[in-house]
């Protein structure tokens, strides 16, 4: 009895480890929704709402909860940083620097100086003052500023002053001072397209005006930046008349809540709803402007659904290095927002695991928004399939012909995984098998062939069984 109680075992234990696949093909698979970080009006959703007849009161109405318009009472001046070169800076168009007459035709530079000053250049390369920061330069029309080697590089013809400030090695720093209004007629167009309808340029015209009022980088001696950092923003050269007739027609206008400016943040694509500030990376506190809401006109959007994106597990662990120990596993999302973009998420190894959150995941994996959904697959071709009494399901097979096992992560037991055979260059489902704990799955098949399991519409990698 004992002798054969033993021989049992270790059939058993045999059987078992034929259900692990010996060097199984492993796939990686994304699917998401949008674009951007997800707070506040989507721009793409404005669209739509726009071309199904609101207005742009009414598309800001909708994505700033609670808030009206109002209008500033006096001119305002914005301060966007358009250069910071490791040399001198130069510009034409002027007529005035440091209190002295200058030339609109002719072109000149400012170099940085110890103590906080700046040199301003003449054409010939002759030092024509030199002045504590900021050195402020104004013309008769807008002042175009040359190209130069640093970090950023904004070059064209600006409305308003250039304000000029040392900057670091040497270098200078060069900033664009004028009244917002003159501002958001850079930004629009490249925020979205001019061709958008009236009331859709419009809404960005005020959100963008009001993100200006009421946000700031803290920069020195500048509130922005002329890029993503901040709005992007292009100058004379960037104006469409479309959109500056949307400047005008907004000229001044704020969102406000209980009757103060409050930050307008805004982004691509929703994916369908909008989230929560406070779940979004963007803020800790809850906003009462900035709640998700429904976005039914988002769908406009080349962005609205995106994927699949496949990787193999190796280069999507190469992407999340650090944020997991021993062999990626997967990432398990544990919490989600309203919208339902990640809040937080385990990125799991073999030895260990990590909790981070949905911006984390979008930056290291490359991705068009948080709002995302992630499958990892591994199957291999079983030498032995597992006995017909054991707990796994199985589709019905030629005892003989291997079988397929591996493991769908993350997905809890008795998950149903469809298995699918490579027929007439077709995948046909050919039956459907229940995961065991920690997501693993044995499969038999009715032939050789090539076969895949498919989990919530995500495909695992092809094998090929042999008879």
């Amino acid at each position: 009895m004992t002798r054969n109680l033993t021989s049992l075992l270790a059939l058993l234990a045999v059987a078992l480890c034929a259900a692990a696949p010996a060097e199984a093909a492993k796939r990686f698979t994304i699917r998401g929704a949008g674009f951007g970080h997800g707070v506040g009006m989507s721009q793409y959703g404005a669209l739509g709402y726009a071309q199904h007849g609101s207005d742009y009161k009414q598309i800001l109405g909708h994505y700033y909860t609670g808030t009206a318009i109002s209008v500033l009472k006096a001119p305002r001046t914005v301060r966007v940083l358009l250069q910071s070169t490791r040399g001198a800076a130069s510009f034409r168009g002027a007529d005035s620097a440091a209190g002295r007459a200058l030339s609109p035709r002719k072109t000149y530079s400012v170099r940085g100086r110890a103590g906080g000053q700046v040199q301003l250049v003449s054409p010939r390369g002759r030092p024509i003052v030199t002045a504590p920061a900021p050195l402020r330069v104004t013309g008769p029309g807008p002042i175009t500023v040359l190209g130069a080697s640093g970090f950023q590089r904004t070059n064209g013809s600006y409305r308003g002053a250039l304000e000029f400030r040392p900057g670091t090695l040497g270098g200078v720093n060069v900033i664009n001072a004028l009244d917002v209004d003159d501002y958001v007629r850079g930004v629009i167009p490249l925020e979205v397209s001019a061709s958008w309808p009236a009331e859709a340029l419009k809404a960005q015209a005020v959100a963008a005006r009001t993100y200006a009022m009421t946000t700031n980088k803290n920069g020195a001696g500048f509130d922005h930046y002329a890029n993503t950092s901040s709005q992007v923003y292009g100058g004379v050269a960037a104006e469409q008349a479309t959109s500056n007739a949307a400047a005008a027609a907004t000229k001044g206008e704020l969102v406000t809540y209980q009757g103060k400016p409050v930050a307008t943040y805004f982004f691509s694509t929703s994916g369908g709803r909008t989230e929560d500030v406070e779940k979004s990376g963007l803020g800790t506190e809850p906003l009462p402007w900035l709640r998700s809401v429904e976005d039914k006109y988002d769908s406009v959007s080349p962005r609205h659904r995106w994927g699949p994106i496949r990787l193999t597990m190796a280069s999507a662990g190469a992407k999340l290095r650090g944020l997991y120990r021993g062999r990626f596993r997967g990432i398990d999302v544990v919490q989600r927002g309203s919208s339902p973009r990640i809040v937080a998420a385990d990125v799991v190894g073999s030895a260990g695991k990590s909790r981070v959150n949905g911006p984390t995941l979008r930056a290291r994996l490359g991705l068009f928004d948080s709002w995302a959904f992630f499958t990892s697959i591994s199957t291999g071709n079983a030498p032995t399939p597992l006995p017909a009494r054991t707990p796994a399901a199985v589709v019905a097979r030629v005892p003989d012909i291997a079988g397929l096992s591996g493991r769908v992560f993350p997905a809890k037991a008795r998950a149903r995984i469809a298995v699918q055979r490579r027929l007439a260059g077709r995948w046909v489902a050919v039956g459907s098998v229940e995961t065991r704990r920690g997501g693993r799955y044995h499969a038999g098949v009715p032939a050789a062939g090539s076969y895949r399991v498919v989990f919530r519409g995500d495909a695992g990698p092809a094998v090929r069984i042999a008879g």
